[in-house]
């Protein structure tokens, strides 16, 4: 009897082993030129940004993390050094269960950001690769209403501000099309709920519809559900 129990007891060992493998995050690397600094391990719950983990850097840019997720989702890395300089500290990674390795630097820990191991992040990558090209023209635009010479000239503030109009138009243009071609990837439903969550609901209606079962049924899958089942009531 006493044996049965025991092995009963190892078989639910290991059953709890594979399911923490199955989703277990690693999140290692180097932070080039960093001698001292606390480096934070950070993600969103209930709206508020909260720290998963922590390390204290001393000596090298060595670290190491490892976290169990229950769904791919939007994680960061926070620096917090002694360069009196508050931006460029975060970096933004899709984070997936597996080994994530991230290398970067010190002084530009942001911009030269490298993430590698993360299917979803390499999606993300080029997502937001694609979005940049309006996002700079909404600050081209921006810069442009704020110019003097156009202060006082009404003709030329309306036709920035339909340029604006229209350069937002093609940004959840091409959100929306990012996330129905890439409808086997969790990053498809959170750009639909944290990009263009007020775009029609037939267009969000359809990203649903093609996604995936297993990308339907993460967190952010689930959430995009909900949000088309209060529009729709919404609108009845």
């Amino acid at each position: 009897m006493k044996k049965m129990i025991l092995l009963s007891l190892i078989g639910l060992f290991l059953t709890s082993c594979v399911i923490d493998d199955k989703n277990n995050m690693v999140v290692n690397g180097s932070i080039k030129g960093l001698k001292k600094g606390t480096l934070f391990l950070q993600q969103i719950q209930d709206s508020t940004l909260k720290n998963i983990d922590s390390l204290e850097i001393k000596g090298n840019g060595d670290f190491n993390f490892s976290t169990t997720i229950e769904n791919p989702d939007i994680f960061y890395l926070y620096l917090v050094k002694d360069d009196n300089n508050d931006i460029n500290d975060r970096i933004t990674f899709f984070g997936e269960p597996g080994v994530i390795t991230i290398e970067t630097s010190w002084n530009l820990f942001e911009n030269e950001a490298k993430v590698k191991g993360s299917k979803a992040n390499d999606t993300y990558d080029q997502y937001k690769k694609g979005m940049s090209r309006y996002n700079a023209k909404d600050l081209e635009i921006l810069q442009a209403r704020f110019n003097p010479k156009f202060s006082n000239d009404s003709l030329a503030i309306d036709s920035l501000i339909k340029l604006a109009d229209k350069n937002l138009y093609r940004s959840y243009a091409f959100g929306l099309n990012f996330a129905l071609n890439n409808k086997d990837s969790y990053v498809a439903p959170y750009i639909a709920m944290n990009e263009v969550a007020d775009a029609n609901v037939k267009y969000l209606d359809s990203i649903y519809k093609m996604l995936t079962p297993e990308v339907a049924e993460s967190k952010y899958g689930k959430k995009l559900k909900q949000h088309l089942e209060d529009l729709k009531k919404n609108k009845s």
